[in-house]
């Protein structure tokens, strides 16, 4: 999973510094409007990125989750107001 975003994240920065670039080398001797248009595009696309990169896939150990270790969980747990429920 961590591979998969991380190729998404370089794809979608890849994509962004190319519409950048490209606008302000050649676009902007055909059309000035298009070259700001294309540096608007371009400008949307890094948080967009980030919230790629930092989505919580379906396998990821959350933060929240148990970590397995029954005394540090206990722990946890004291310290964040939970109460387990020993069955």
């Amino acid at each position: 999973m961590y591979a998969r975003r991380r190729r998404a994240y370089f794809l979608l920065m890849g994509g962004c510094l190319f519409l950048f670039v490209s606008a302000w080398s050649f676009v902007r001797l055909f059309s000035v409007a298009a070259a700001v248009a294309l540096c608007v595009v371009a400008m949307v696309i890094p948080p967009v990125a980030a919230m790629v990169a930092n989505r919580r896939g379906p396998d990821d150990r959350w933060w929240d989750d148990p970590s397995g270790d029954p005394k540090s969980d206990e722990w946890w747990d004291e310290l964040d107001g939970k109460r387990r429920h020993e069955d």
